[in-house]
């Protein structure tokens, strides 16, 4: 095993931009009920799901906060799991068509985009 001969502190990623981020949208998706409700196998506390396939996923970050879902613990142990292609299709999910849906329904939305 070789040793290290430097011992800088290591760099530290940049944080997600402001752009991207949305507290207060996924604090309003956690009140929601699971968007797999339908699927009667909801179980555990609510959780924003994160629509990776989105598109503005970077190295190292994850996509906006808008293209997030509510769903339980256990679909959402179940998506990570299978990932969103088995996972939507078992379910005959849009996920990011709902993610959609969800950003045009909340209440904080216009007051976030225009502080953006």
């Amino acid at each position: 095993m070789l040793a290290r001969s430097a011992f800088r502190p290591r760099r530290k990623n940049r944080g997600r931009p402001a752009s991207k981020k949305a507290p207060a949208f996924l604090q309003w998706l956690r009140g929601r009920p699971c968007v797999l409700e339908r699927a009667g196998d909801c179980d555990g506390h609510m959780v924003a799901a994160h629509v990776d396939y989105a598109g503005d996923k970077g190295v190292g970050t994850k996509v906006s906060d808008r293209f997030a879902v509510p769903m339980c613990d256990a679909h959402h142990t179940r998506q990570h799991i299978w990932g969103w292609e088995s996972f939507e299709k078992r379910y005959d999910l849009k996920a990011l068509e709902h993610s959609h849906e969800y950003w045009r329904a909340w209440p904080g939305r216009a007051k976030w985009e225009a502080a953006q």
